[in-house]
């Protein structure tokens, strides 16, 4: 195992554009922090328009060859990489924990997950394919054929340093696109030893370019104005969202958008309680609640309600340790950065001052390091905006209901609908509730349910397209129709 200071040094500081690392136009630099310590590991690249045109140029110059590159052999690349990734998961998943501050088991779960996608899309890359059939009328013939959208740009957010990237960059190639990664300012080291390690893995020059930078927009917006540009693919919130689908509208860019949620957790009167909080634990807790999936709003049956509070709070106590996420002890580490931490202070304490009881934790405990603990809220009154806004926190707020109707209804009662949970015995109510839940995914009797094999992605104000399974791959190919005599 290498030593944090030796695997800083081994990652790639500058943009990385056509298969190697460069110097930013006027050789800016910014900061990448420590969240358990606050302070600095690194200086990294920091990234102009003028190095997004050189990014876009390397990959329109490399869109031809690498579209016309063999299905199969797209795909062995995209496996080789899969196998460095895996070769390599304690370095990733020690600079995962560095740069994001989570524990060191939850970032080896993200490399495991992250590299997946790699190896599910080398499969796909030799599974797309489009149709052909004579025409209903009898006047000639029909035929389907999918082709790679081209460049495209994928901006990612900092909570899956690793997956967030993959899970964009493995359709993309395996399609037959280039792309360029804007990562997050906060965690761009992990995507720029990704880059050198796809370079190492055989990935032509200019087929992926990562550009760094601590001014995402101007950096961006060049190259969504630029016509060469044909796809756009953003996680993030969804305020950031709607304004890249509006700078996105003057050229009708494609764009998939995987935005913020609310997810609820339903707990029913027949659910198994003791199931319902080990799925709890991992619905809020994973990646130490900052997940778009993560479970935001508990709504438990009134007569499992006190159960499922006590036995919560009697898990968190027993399970979480609260440290610095290197540490071997730690399964809660800190979050990403000082803004956050006053972000999840303030919703709790906004709903504390409209009458919500803290059952466990609820203070920030100080100190160098942004940490927050696990904290269970009772009694929450409706206005509260923690029952409203994404906490992105270790944060559970549970509140009662009677009916089936009214516990669907509050679990709908949301502008979101990325992910629900919902625990029952009951198959006939476990489908009936799932149909009637408005949300792109819905998780029975289980905590997690994120799977490269499976589509992810939400509707309302969560977003729209799919990421991974079958339909991934289809969010980078454009489908033509040729008509033949």
């Amino acid at each position: 195992m290498v030593s944090e200071r030796e695997l800083l040094e081994s990652v790639p500081t500058q943009l990385w554009i056509a298969g190697r690392p460069v110097d930013a136009t006027g050789a800016g630099t910014f900061p990448v922090h420590n969240p358990a310590t606050g302070e600095v590991l690194t200086q990294v690249a920091d990234a102009t328009p003028e190095d997004a045109m050189r990014a876009l140029d390397a990959a329109v110059a490399a869109q031809e060859g690498w579209a016309a590159t063999p299905a199969r052999e797209r795909g062995e690349v995209l496996r080789e990489v899969f196998e460095q990734i895996t070769a390599r998961a304690e370095e990733f998943a020690l600079l995962m924990t560095l740069e994001m501050g989570k524990a060191l088991p939850e970032s080896r779960n993200e490399v495991r997950y992250g590299a997946e996608f790699f190896r599910w899309f080398s499969e796909e890359a030799a599974r797309v394919h489009g149709r052909y059939l004579h025409a209903p009328s009898g006047t000639g013939r029909i035929m389907v054929h999918k082709q790679p959208v081209g460049p495209c740009l994928a901006i990612t957010p900092w909570n899956f340093p690793l997956a967030m990237g993959t899970r964009k960059i493995g359709p993309a190639l395996a399609a037959g696109c280039t792309m360029i990664v804007k990562p997050a300012s906060a965690t761009p080291l992990t995507m720029l030893l990704l880059a050198k390690l796809c370079s190492e893995a055989g990935l032509p020059d200019g087929v992926l370019s990562v550009l760094t930078s601590s001014h995402s927009g101007a950096v961006t917006q060049p190259l969504l104005d630029d016509p060469r540009l044909r796809k756009l693919t953003f996680t993030g919130s969804t305020e950031v969202g709607k304004k890249l689908v509006q700078k996105s509208a003057n050229r009708l860019l494609r764009t998939s958008m995987e935005l913020g949620g609310n997810a609820p957790f339903v707990v029913f009167d027949d659910a198994d309680v003791d199931a319902a909080v080990q799925g709890a634990m991992l619905a809020k807790l994973r990646n130490g609640g900052e997940a778009c999936t993560a479970a935001n709003r508990f709504h438990v049956h009134n007569s499992v309600l006190e159960e499922f509070t006590t036995k919560l709070v009697e898990a968190m106590e027993s399970s979480v340790r609260l440290g610095p996420g290197a540490d071997p002890d730690t399964t809660l580490g800190p979050l990403i950065n000082e803004e956050q931490l006053r972000t999840v202070g303030e919703l709790v304490d906004d709903a504390v001052a409209k009458g919500a009881r803290v059952v466990i934790g609820g203070k920030a405990p100080g100190g160098p390091g942004w940490f927050y603990p696990a904290t269970v809220l009772r009694d929450i009154p409706p206005q509260a905006r923690i029952l409203r806004e994404e906490v992105f926190g270790p944060v559970a707020p549970i509140v009662g209901f009677e009916t089936e109707a009214e516990g669907l209804a509050a679990a709908n009662d949301t502008e979101f609908g990325l992910v629900s949970y919902v625990y029952t015995r009951d198959l006939d109510r476990a489908l009936r509730i799932a149909e009637g839940l408005e949300s792109g995914m819905v998780g029975v009797n289980r905590g997690v349910i994120s799977d490269p094999a499976a589509p992810f992605g939400g509707v309302k104000q969560s977003g729209f397209g799919r990421e991974g399974g079958t339909e991934g791959i289809e969010e980078y190919l454009s489908t033509k129709y040729i008509a033949l005599t």
